[in-house]
C-alpha cells in the first residue's frame, strides 16, 4: 500500500469557530411519495460564501487557505483533482459540547462520494474554496503515518476517544491511491489502549481487516457503517459515487464475523426522502440481518453550504418537495422540532422492535495502557533513550453520533 509522500515545510494553521444557526419552527411534511448521507451535522452554521480561490493571490491567503492554494496537484482522474496538503498534526482536537468525543482524525479534506446533503462542505470554504467542490478538489494530508506516530506519543489522548471519519470518508476512492487512512490505523494498532471509531460508507473497509482485528486485540474499537436507504436507485441519486447499500451491509456481517464491533448510522433522515414508516422500517431489519448491533438515527440538519447543493438536487428532481424544504429550512438549520420528535420515536419504536440498542456498549473491561519498554535511539550512533508514550486508562467506546470536522488541520 502507498503512503503519504513526504511532509513540507509546515506554515502556522488558522483555527475559526463557526456560529450557531437559527432553529426553524414549521408545520410537518404532508405524507407524500418518498424517494439517502454523510454523517449528521449540529446546530452550527457556516461562515458566509467565500470567493473562488483563484480570486486571491497566495500571498493574501492565510492558515489552511495558503496551505491549500500552494499545495501541488498529484493527479486527476474520474473527475477529480487530488492536491497534496502539508499539516501539521493528524488528530485534530475538538472544543464542542455538542460531541462525545475529543479527538477526530479526518485523513483527506473534500469527500469523492459528493452526497448532496453532506454538512462537512462548508470545510472547503476554509480553504477559499467553493463548497460545491467539495467531492472535486481532494486535499489528501501528507505523512499521515509519520504524524499520527508522533500525535499519538505527545499528545493527552489516554482516556480520550478519537473519532475518524467525522468529516470525510477515511475510505473514499482517494484511500485506495494514497493509503492516508492505513497509514494511521498502522501506528494506532502499535499501540495499545486506545479507543477509536471509524465512520464510513464504503465496504473499502474490509482491505483492512487484518488492521482492525490487530487494533481490537488491544484496544476499543467500533465501525459505523452509514446506510441511510435500501433503495439503490435513490442511494445513487443522493450518494453519487459511495457504495450500494447492499455492498455496504454485507461489509458489515464481515466485520462482524472478524469479531469487530459494528453498528449502522441512519444519517440523516431526508424528510420526504428516507423517512417513510416502511422503508425505515426495512432499513433497521436489514441492520439488525447484518449484525449490527445498534443504529444510530438523526434528521439532516443543513450548513449553507449543504443547503446550495441539496436544493439544487431537489429543484432538479423533485420540485414540489424542494418547495417544502424552503418553507422548513430557509436556507439552512435543522427541521422543525415537531417533526424530529416523531421521527426520535419513530426510531426507538423500531430499535425495540429489532433489538437494536442506540450507541455502542462499553467494553466489558476497561483496558489500561502499558506504556512499552523505552528504546535505545542508535540512529547516529547516539545511546540516548526515547520514551514511547504515556501511561493512562479508557473509560470505553464512545458513539460517533452528532459529528463535526473542525477547522485545525
Amino acid at each position: 500500500m502507498a503512503t503519504s509522500p513526504i511532509l513540507q515545510t509546515r506554515p502556522a494553521t488558522l483555527r475559526r469557530r463557526a456560529p450557531r444557526a437559527k432553529q426553524t419552527s414549521l408545520t410537518l411534511f404532508p405524507q407524500a411519495a418518498r424517494h439517502g448521507d454523510c454523517e449528521s451535522g449540529n446546530g452550527v452554521s457556516a461562515p458566509p460564501p467565500v470567493p473562488a480561490r483563484s480570486e486571491k493571490p497566495i500571498p493574501e491567503l492565510v492558515g489552511i487557505a495558503r496551505l491549500a492554494a500552494s499545495s501541488p496537484r498529484a493527479e486527476a482522474k474520474r473527475g477529480t483533482e487530488y492536491f497534496l496538503l502539508p499539516v501539521k498534526s493528524i488528530l485534530n482536537e475538538c472544543h464542542s459540547e455538542r460531541v462525545p468525543f475529543r479527538w477526530t482524525v479526518n485523513p483527506y479534506r473534500g469527500c469523492e462520494f459528493g452526497c448532496h446533503y453532506c454538512y462537512a462542505r462548508y470545510t472547503h470554504e476554509y480553504m477559499e474554496i467553493d463548497g460545491g467542490d467539495f467531492e472535486s478538489k481532494i486535499y489528501v494530508k501528507k505523512d499521515t503515518g509519520p504524524l499520527a506516530d508522533r500525535d499519538l506519543s505527545i499528545e493527552p489522548i489516554w482516556g480520550e476517544h478519537i473519532a475518524i471519519g467525522t468529516a470525510t470518508d477515511p475510505y473514499q476512492p482517494a484511500e485506495k491511491e494514497f493509503g492516508a487512512t492505513r497509514a494511521v490505523l498502522e501506528k494506532m494498532a502499535l499501540r495499545e489502549g486506545l479507543s477509536v471509531s471509524i465512520t464510513t460508507k464504503s465496504n473499502q473497509v474490509l482491505r483492512d481487516i487484518d488492521l482492525l482485528k490487530r487494533i481490537t486485540e488491544r484496544s476499543a474499537l467500533t465501525i459505523h457503517m452509514t446506510v441511510t436507504t435500501l433503495r439503490t436507485r435513490l442511494a445513487r441519486m443522493l450518494e453519487p459515487r459511495a457504495p450500494r447499500p447492499d455492498l455496504r451491509l454485507a461489509a458489515v456481517t464481515k466485520l462482524r464475523k472478524a469479531g469487530i464491533s459494528v453498528g449502522i448510522n441512519a444519517m440523516p433522515i431526508l424528510p420526504g426522502l428516507t423517512d417513510r414508516e416502511q422503508d425505515l422500517d426495512a432499513l433497521f431489519r436489514a441492520a439488525r440481518d447484518a449484525g449490527a448491533e445498534w443504529i444510530a438515527a438523526n434528521v439532516v440538519f443543513l450548513m449553507p453550504a449543504s443547503w446550495r447543493k441539496m436544493i439544487g438536487f431537489l429543484d432538479a428532481k423533485f420540485p414540489k418537495l424542494a418547495k417544502q424544504y424552503r418553507e422548513w429550512f430557509s436556507g439552512h438549520g435543522d427541521a422543525p422540532e415537531a417533526y424530529r420528535q416523531e421521527i426520535k420515536e419513530r426510531v426507538e419504536h423500531l430499535r425495540r422492535k429489532y433489538g437494536l440498542g442506540s450507541r455502542p456498549k462499553k467494553p466489558e473491561t476497561i483496558r489500561s495502557w502499558r506504556s512499552p519498554q523505552l528504546a535505545l535511539d542508535l540512529g547516529d550512533g547516539g545511546s540516548g533513550c526515547q520514551p514511547q508514550g504515556r501511561v493512562g486508562s479508557v473509560v470505553g467506546k464512545v458513539s460517533p453520533e452528532g459529528m463535526m470536522e473542525y477547522k485545525g488541520l
